[in-house]
């Protein structure tokens, strides 16, 4: 077997999956032994992570991270050139980590003391070093953006300001999406949760290059590597990673579930579900199926002439779901079985693009 030259030291923000995983197949599955079982791992990689990081949390400047790896700009022959810097990937990550670990050792009955302490420390590094009073990153990118918003980075009163520069950030790359491995699983996301749900149905339906639906343009069936794996006159692209069937950067298929057909766990195992479909601008119907522990659950829903909403649900036995309407009425809990529900929406509208833009931080 061939020794590759990869990092030797703990990879931040990929190695994290020692984590990520576990936790999110908990959530998945309710198997709350799979978290005891991997207690020990997850502490090892937490505790190697913040080694690297030091006392003061600070990710020294130059080194190797794949950080946010094969961001949209980043050049063929450089694919870790990305926007933002892995430092601030890693800090963000080691936040994230280090929270996850805490919150699992209350469940394991374990001293998550320590880990909670590290995650509002990296947190902290975060917001000094990188993040302005009014919420602007010090490298503007959907990535850098994403991760204050969606790994609670940010005080409150950054917040405020920064779904908006999110948005703002994809209007300027032109409603293309401009991440990579780790920061496109969280845009739509970041934006749906800062209120700005039309962006982030522009980002998905956009379908010039780099785009989710530029690969389907060009006759796609798989996922890519590369944004561009193929470039739009046919050729491939000349970088020496031109995979045609990766995962990653199909993660907005997560969203897609949870937002747009509107079906998500709302306690570990599906047990309980949250069914609470965003429609948006572009798209008149959306459906989704999950295969739960308990059975298969089903949501299906359709917006006609704009604004009359439809919607179709059915939940396998000993499950109930929280439905939340599109309308804003008042969510209702329902069992096992199908269901049917309408209601009179708002059309949704694309996003205006402004001439003009308030910059909390430009001054005359």
């Amino acid at each position: 077997i061939p020794l590759l030259p990869f990092p030797q030291q703990p990879e931040v923000g990929w190695g994290d999956a020692a984590v990520v995983v576990p936790w999110v197949l908990f959530q998945r599955t309710g198997d709350l032994g799979l978290l005891a079982r991997q207690w020990p791992s997850m502490v090892a990689w937490v505790d190697a992570f913040a080694g690297r990081a030091g006392t003061d949390v600070d990710f020294p400047e130059g080194g190797f991270s794949f950080g946010d790896w094969l961001d949209a700009s980043a050049p063929p022959d450089n694919p870790a050139a990305a926007r933002t810097p892995w430092q601030a990937v890693a800090t963000a990550y080691l936040a994230r980590s280090s929270r996850t670990l805490a919150e699992i050792a209350g469940l394991l009955d374990e001293d998550g003391t320590r880990f909670a302490e590290l995650g509002e420390r990296a947190a902290a590094r975060f917001r000094d070093e990188y993040v302005s009073p009014t919420g602007r990153v010090a490298f503007p990118s959907q990535t850098a953006y994403a991760l204050a918003l969606e790994f609670d980075l940010l005080t409150p009163e950054q917040r405020g300001h920064t779904g908006a520069l999110l948005a703002r950030q994809v209007l300027d790359d032109g409603f293309h999406i401009a991440s990579g491995f780790l920061g496109t699983p969280l845009v739509c996301d970041a934006l749906t949760n800062a209120g700005e749900l039309a962006s982030a149905y522009e980002l998905l339906l956009q379908e010039e290059c780099p785009s989710w639906l530029y690969p389907v343009s060009m006759g796609a069936t798989t996922i890519w590597e590369r944004w561009d794996s193929m470039l739009p006159d046919g050729s491939i692209n000349p970088g020496d990673m031109t995979s045609f069937n990766h995962y990653a950067l199909g993660a907005v298929a997560d969203w897609l579930h949870r937002t747009v057909a509107g079906l998500a766990p709302a306690a570990p195992g599906y047990r309980e579900l949250l069914v609470a479909p965003r429609p948006g601008p572009g798209i008149s119907s959306a459906s989704a199926e999950h295969d739960t522990p308990y059975g298969r659950a089903a949501v299906s829903w359709t917006l006609t002439g704009g604004t009359a909403f439809a919607l179709e649900l059915t939940l396998p036995p000993s499950t109930t779901a929280t439905v939340r309407l599109p309308d804003g009425s008042t969510p209702v809990v329902v069992g096992s079985g199908a269901h049917t529900f309408a209601c009179t929406i708002e059309e949704p509208r694309p996003v205006e693009k402004p001439a003009l833009f308030f910059d909390p931080d430009a001054h005359a």
